[in-house]
């Protein structure tokens, strides 16, 4: 995963300032209109159990480390899942150049559910795991890949289950579901040549200007990042409360009427850069960002932040559930 941020890359503040003019009307007319949350359809039941064998079955290829035989192997696994259970999918394979200016061979994995609807919303993790442990206490290991179960895993886990659940009952409108590539392959503080900007989420950038549909285009979207944890704390992304207000209090409100206000208190996190800032900026789709906050840790991610002890023993299944079922609800209330 990346860093806590309080600025965002100036060339992106140039496009947030551009779309944020070009939709100011639309935006004050929808930031004001009320929200229910109130259920009003047959939504399925999250399986917490299944969600944490597809975390377990990533795990069991290792690190997935882009340009590595794990990472090459998990992707073919992820885009066959969406396959089976009845996706439409893309792959986007693609040579993205990474801070050292090394090539990556990357893929992102899209699957798109009742395509033809001009109704869509966007769900999206990613799946790679960092190549390196540059936040664990030993020193020693901080040129070692992480397994990424909370970062990473988690988020795909989840989402896995809800393209299992969509198989089975089709909702109302198109969910697009993707899995990012070489996000967390961001510049480690070991780096000696030049810095620079904008190293992480580099298959969201591609996405966000090289959509796999022409034109993409949703109502807003989710990104889920470290779900799993225990004891795990969703506070309100700074970002995600600025650009994507109303779908923020609906998916916060849908989580507290389902009785999972422990994990998704109502008070504001800090501002990160993850996926869902080039998700708005590059196709101004406002993405809500579900990441677990920790303000009792220098990182305010957890301890196992980047370290090699981001396992299968972080991962709890009611926090899985708890995210899991807050997503199937909010997306099968859209009309």
């Amino acid at each position: 995963m990346k860093r806590n941020y309080t600025f965002i890359p100036l060339i992106l503040l140039l496009i947030l300032a551009v779309v944020a003019c070009s939709n100011h009307s639309s935006k004050s007319s929808n930031d004001s209109e009320e929200t229910s949350t109130k259920s009003t359809v047959n939504v399925p039941q999250f399986n917490a159990d299944s969600a944490y064998q597809y975390v377990q079955a990533q795990a069991d290829f290792g690190p997935r480390v882009p340009n590595t035989s794990a990472h090459k192997a998990c992707g073919a696994y992820l885009a066959n899942q969406l396959e089976q259970f009845g996706a439409k999918v893309y792959n986007q394979n693609v040579d993205l150049v990474a801070y050292d200016n090394s090539i990556l061979k990357a893929r992102n994995i899209i699957g798109a559910y009742n395509p033809e609807s001009k109704k869509r919303v966007l769900l999206c993790a990613h799946w790679d795991s960092r190549p390196y442990a540059d936040e664990d206490r030993d020193e020693k290991k901080h040129q070692t890949p992480i397994l990424g179960i909370n970062d990473g895993a988690s988020g795909v886990g989840v989402l896995l289950e809800v393209a299992r659940q969509l198989q089975q009952q089709a909702p109302t409108i198109g969910i697009d579901i993707i899995f990012f590539d070489a996000e967390d392959y961001g510049t480690p503080y070991f780096h000696k040549g030049t810095h620079k900007a904008d190293t992480w989420c580099l298959g969201s950038q591609y996405w966000g200007r090289v959509p796999h549909v022409e034109g993409y285009n949703a109502r807003f979207g989710i990104l889920l990042d470290m779900v799993g944890g225990k004891n795990a704390t969703f506070y309100q992304e700074a970002f995600s409360k600025r650009t994507a207000s109303k779908h923020v209090k609906k998916i916060w409100d849908t989580a507290h009427r389902l009785g999972f206000g422990t994990f998704f208190p109502k008070g504001q996190g800090t501002e990160v850069t993850d996926d869902h800032v080039y998700v708005y900026g590059l196709r101004q789709i406002p993405c809500v960002d579900i990441i677990h906050l920790d303000p009792n840790t220098d990182t305010g991610f957890g301890e196992f932040w980047h370290t090699v002890d981001d396992d299968m023993d972080v991962i709890d299944k009611g926090t899985l559930h708890a995210v899991g079922q807050t997503v199937l609800e909010v997306i099968y209330n859209e009309k």
